[in-house]
């Protein structure tokens, strides 16, 4: 079975975030992370009969729902995981800031790397906690923990450790011996662990698989608080699904209870569409993957030969993300130079990358879209 990943899809005038940002101008949207893709038949199917049932009252997980995640989980990753550790968000972000609330107390400390997704930032002082972050050791081959400033970090204020795995924006594979040393960190500072994986489906580099945090031993996943979803493989972001999952008892209570009376439920749409995307998607996933591959090489040759004051500096190694380093063109507000010349990117500093350094870049769109921004984007430097 052939998938469509080369059509461009007019998302003018829908209720597309990634494009009302620029209504009316014409500036080609690259920065948040949703795709420009179709989602998988299966799911649109799946979708369509639902909504011929034509009742839509408050949903529960069916048994057919709980069992798609716990075998995709399984045979993806070698993870047996119990479907009693499930507990259903309507976000991944909610489960940052519900973590937040859980584990720490007004005036905690929550560790984090930077540069990290903002929320990992922003969850912790949304209720009054204190968002602590480290800067990652840059290296040629790839980015690295500095686990001496690491360690310097940690206070007895320090509760929480969030993790991104695959790290976004860096587009990072994690390797399972830096999970066991983290794994060994958070141990001996008696820290809870909250590992985001909601990309771990898209792993670009074959040779390096996933590595669920908590599937490392007992000891780690006793302290873990894992968030996935379906949301950014299979491009259903706006029917809001994710999942924790939590092994331990006494966490997953604790957790369950900051949720109460502030965490709206998943819906009727949104379970179909999990459950399709572990059961039926495989091969439309995989189709992905490839497309996402040839995107990557093409941005990355095209950086080298046309604008090579531009670098990714560590290779991409997951995600549709691009961590581009700008600062070569000591533009005072890059983001405004590229939206000038038609391009929309994500700015590095929400990140928590110096200003003007870094952009982030979603390729997750037809060929022939991403050329013409890569296109766009060589003009401007010349103009």
């Amino acid at each position: 079975m052939t998938f469509d990943f080369e059509t461009p899809i007019n998302r003018h005038g829908t209720d597309s975030q990634k494009w009302q940002k620029y209504a009316g101008r014409d500036v080609l949207p690259m920065w948040v992370a949703d795709m420009d893709f179709v989602s998988p038949p299966a799911i649109l199917e799946a979708l369509h009969r639902r909504v011929d049932h034509g009742v839509f009252g408050y949903a529960r997980p069916t048994d057919s729902t709980v069992t798609a995640v716990v075998q995709g989980l399984a045979q993806r990753y070698g993870w047996a995981i119990d479907p009693a550790w499930l507990v259903w968000l309507p976000g991944l972000v909610v489960g940052l800031n519900v973590t937040a609330q859980a584990f720490a107390a007004p005036g905690d400390e929550v560790l984090s790397l930077s540069p990290v997704y903002p929320p990992f930032m922003t969850a912790p002082k949304n209720s009054g906690r204190v968002s602590v972050t480290v800067p990652w050791a840059g290296r040629t081959s790839r980015w690295e923990i500095d686990w001496e400033q690491l360690e310097a970090a940690v206070t007895p204020r320090t509760k929480l450790f969030f993790l991104c795995n695959p790290h976004n924006p860096l587009a990072r594979v994690w390797r399972r011996d830096e999970l066991l040393r983290l794994a060994d960190f958070c141990a001996r500072h008696n820290l809870v662990l909250c590992s985001d994986e909601i990309h771990c489906d898209l792993i670009l580099d074959p040779q390096l698989p996933h590595v669920p945090t908590a599937s490392l031993g007992a000891d780690i996943a006793a302290r873990t608080i894992t968030l996935m979803a379906p949301s950014k493989t299979y491009n259903v972001p706006g029917l809001g699904t994710s999942f924790a999952v939590i092994p331990d008892s006494a966490l997953r209570a604790q957790f369950v209870r900051a949720t109460a009376g502030i965490v709206a439920e998943v819906t009727t749409l949104g379970f179909t569409a999990c459950e399709a995307a572990y059961s039926h998607c495989e091969p439309w996933r995989q189709a992905l993957l490839a497309t996402l591959r040839g995107n990557r090489d093409f941005l990355l040759e095209f950086l080298a030969r046309e604008m090579p004051a531009i670098r990714v500096d560590a290779p991409i190694e997951a995600t549709y993300l691009a961590w581009l380093n700008v600062s070569a063109l000591g533009l005072p507000d890059p983001v405004a130079h590229f939206e000038q010349h038609g391009v929309g990117l994500s700015d590095g500093a929400f990140f928590g990358a110096p200003r003007g350094s870094h952009l982030r870049l979603n390729f997750g769109c037809p060929r022939s879209v991403l050329a013409e921004a890569l296109r766009r984007m060589k003009q401007g430097l010349r103009g």
